[in-house]
C-alpha cells in the first residue's frame, strides 16, 4: 500500500505479494590511500543494485572517512534514492549499504537502514538481513526512550553502541551471543568494517576481495560480481569478522549450527548467485528435472511464469521431452511504482504484469511452471488468462513443496491462515486455481537437489519444523510498535 507521502506502492495487487526477503546488505573496506580512486559509495551503490531483489522499500549507505560516519537513506529503490550528486558527497574508505523489505517494523524512513548510533567510543552504522526472535528480551536491556525506530535492527544497533566501552568489537563479543534468530550483519565504526552471521547461518553472507587490498561483504555472490570482487568464502555461521589496515581477522562468538534457508534456492537468491559452492541456477534446473519425474503429464509445451519459474521450466522440459516455449510476456517495469493503480486499472489484474502470447498457446496443452504458491491469487489469474487465450489444458507444476507455515527468520510470509497450503489439500488448491492438474516437488527431492544435508537446512515454511523456537510474544511485524 502507498505510504502517506504517496511515493511508493506494492505490486498491482497488494494482497498477493510474492515472498519478500528482509533485505540485502553490502559492505566495503579499502585502504585509506585508495579511497579517492575506489569510491566506496559507488561500489556500494552498484552492490545494492545487484541485491535490489532482496528489498525494495528503502535504501541507504553509510560512509566513514576515518574520522566520522555520514549516513544517507530514503524510501524507494536504490536508483531512486541515490544519484551522482548524492554519491559524490559520501566520501571515505569504508561503507555499508542496505536495501530493505520490512519484516519487523513498518516501512517508514525511521526504520530504513543503515541504522546509526553515536557514543563516547564513536559512531556505529549497521545493516541487517534477517529477523531476530528475541527482540523484546533484547529491548529490555535498553533504557526507556533510547529507541528512535521500531525495528529489531535498531535494538541491536543501540545495544552495540551502549555496550561499546571497549569499542564495537568488544560490544559485538558481548551482545551477539545473546542475540537469537536470523542475522547477517555488516557494520562499521570509523576505522573498521565488521561482518557477522548468526550461529544457524539462516541468511547468506559472503566475503570477497578487491584489487589493491580491498574487501567486500555481501548477501550474495552476485553482489561481489558486479563490483569486480573475487569470491573468497562464505562468512561462517557464528563467525565475527573484522577488516581494517591489519587485514581480515576472524573469531567465533558461537558454535556453528548450520540451518541455511532452503527457500533461497527456490526463490530468494538470484540465479547467478552461488550458495555452498553450487550455482542457484543449476539447482533450480535440477529441481525442474526432478519435478518432471515426480509429476509427469502429457502436454504440448512447457512454459514458465517469468522470471521466477524459468530455470525449473527448462529442467522440466529437458526431463519430460516436452518442448519449452514462451507463453507469457512479463512487463519488466511493473513492481514498484510512484503511482497507486486505480481500482479500474487494478481490475486488469495480472495483465499489468503478464500477457499471454496467444499464437503460441492457442489450442495447446500447457505445463505452467512456477516457483511457489503463497495465496494462490496469481496462479488463479494466470490459469484463467491462459484459458481465455485458447489453451485447451493448463497443468501447473510448482518447484517447491507447498508453503504451509509462516517464516519468522526474515521472509515476510503471510500468517498460516492466509497461506493457501495452510488451509487446503493439493487437490483443494488445484480446484481453487482452476488447473487441470497440480504437482509440487516433494521436500525430499528439493533438498536432494540442493546438495546440502537435510539437517543443515531450515525447512520451516514447508514442514513447520523451526530450528530456533519462537515465543509467541516475539512474533509479529509490529511488535515494537505495539509496545511503544
Amino acid at each position: 500500500m502507498p505510504l502517506r507521502d504517496g511515493r511508493l506502492s506494492h505490486d498491482i495487487d497488494p494482497t498477493d505479494r510474492p515472498p519478500q526477503d528482509a533485505c540485502g546488505v553490502f559492505g566495503v573496506w579499502v585502504p585509506a590511500d585508495q579511497a579517492s580512486r575506489a569510491e566506496v559509495s559507488k561500489l556500494t551503490y552498484y552492490g545494492l543494485y545487484a541485491l535490489q531483489h532482496r528489498g525494495q522499500e528503502s535504501a541507504g549507505i553509510a560512509v566513514s572517512d576515518g574520522s566520522r560516519i555520514v549516513v544517507f537513506k530514503d524510501m524507494g529503490l536504490v536508483a531512486q534514492v541515490f544519484d551522482e550528486s548524492v554519491l559524490n558527497t559520501l566520501r571515505g574508505h569504508i561503507a555499508v549499504g542496505h536495501c530493505r523489505y520490512s519484516t519487523t517494523g513498518s516501512s517508514t524512513w525511521e526504520n530504513a537502514q543503515p541504522t546509526f548510533r553515536s557514543s563516547d567510543a564513536g559512531g556505529l552504522a549497521l545493516v541487517h538481513n534477517g529477523n531476530l526472535i528475541n527482540t523484546p528480551e533484547l529491548a529490555e536491556r535498553l533504557e526507556p526512550g533510547v529507541l528512535t525506530a521500531t525495528t529489531d535492527t535498531e535494538v541491536l544497533t543501540a545495544l552495540l553502541a551502549t555496550h561499546g566501552d571497549g569499542g564495537a568489537l568488544a560490544a559485538a563479543r558481548q551482545i551477539l551471543p545473546a542475540t537469537r534468530g536470523a542475522f547477517s550483519l555488516a557494520f562499521m565504526d570509523e576505522g573498521t568494517l565488521y561482518a557477522a552471521r548468526d550461529p544457524e547461518g539462516i541468511r547468506p553472507l559472503v566475503l570477497g576481495s578487491l584489487e589493491d587490498r580491498g574487501w567486500v561483504v555481501a548477501s550474495e555472490t552476485a553482489g561481489l560480481d558486479i563490483v569486480g570482487a573475487r569470491f573468497v568464502r562464505e562468512i561462517e555461521p557464528g563467525e565475527l569478522v573484522a577488516i581494517d589496515g591489519d587485514g581480515v581477522r576472524s573469531e567465533r562468538f558461537a558454535e556453528a549450527r548450520p540451518k541455511g534457508c532452503l527457500f533461497e534456492y527456490v526463490y530468494l537468491a538470484r540465479p547467478d548467485t552461488t550458495i555452498a559452492g553450487r550455482s542457484v541456477q543449476a539447482t533450480r534446473v535440477e529441481v525442474g528435472r526432478r519435478l518432471a519425474r515426480e509429476h509427469p503429464v502429457e502436454a504440448d509445451m512447457v512454459i514458465p511464469t517469468p522470471e521466477s519459474g524459468t530455470p525449473a521450466a527448462i529442467g522440466y522440459a529437458e526431463a519430460s521431452g516436452i518442448p519449452y516455449g514462451q507463453g507469457l510476456v512479463k512487463n519488466s517495469y511493473v513492481g514498484r511504482t510512484f503511482i497507486q493503480p486505480s481500482q479500474t486499472i487494478r481490475q486488469l489484474g495480472i495483465r499489468l504484469k503478464l500477457n499471454p502470447l496467444r499464437e503460441a498457446i492457442e489450442g495447446k496443452r500447457l505445463v505452467v511452471v512456477d516457483d511457489s504458491i503463497v495465496r494462490g491469487n496469481t496462479q488463479r489469474a494466470i490459469v484463467a488468462m491462459l484459458r481465455d487465450a485458447g489453451a485447451t489444458e493448463v497443468h501447473v507444476r510448482i518447484s517447491s513443496p507447498p508453503v504451509s507455515w509462516p517464516c519468522f527468520y526474515g521472509i515476510d510470509f503471510a500468517t498460516r491462515a492466509e497461506l493457501i497450503a495452510g488451509n487446503l489439500s493439493v487437490e483443494g488448491i488445484r480446484d481453487s486455481i482452476g488447473a487441470d492438474s497440480l504437482g509440487f516437488i516433494s521436500l525430499d527431492e528439493l533438498i536432494s537437489a540442493s546438495h546440502i544435508a537435510k539437517d543443515n537446512l531450515c525447512r520451516a515454511c514447508f514442514d513447520g519444523v523451526y530450528p530456533i523456537p519462537v515465543e509467541r510474544d516475539a512474533r509479529g511485524k509490529h511488535l515494537l510498535e505495539v509496545t511503544r
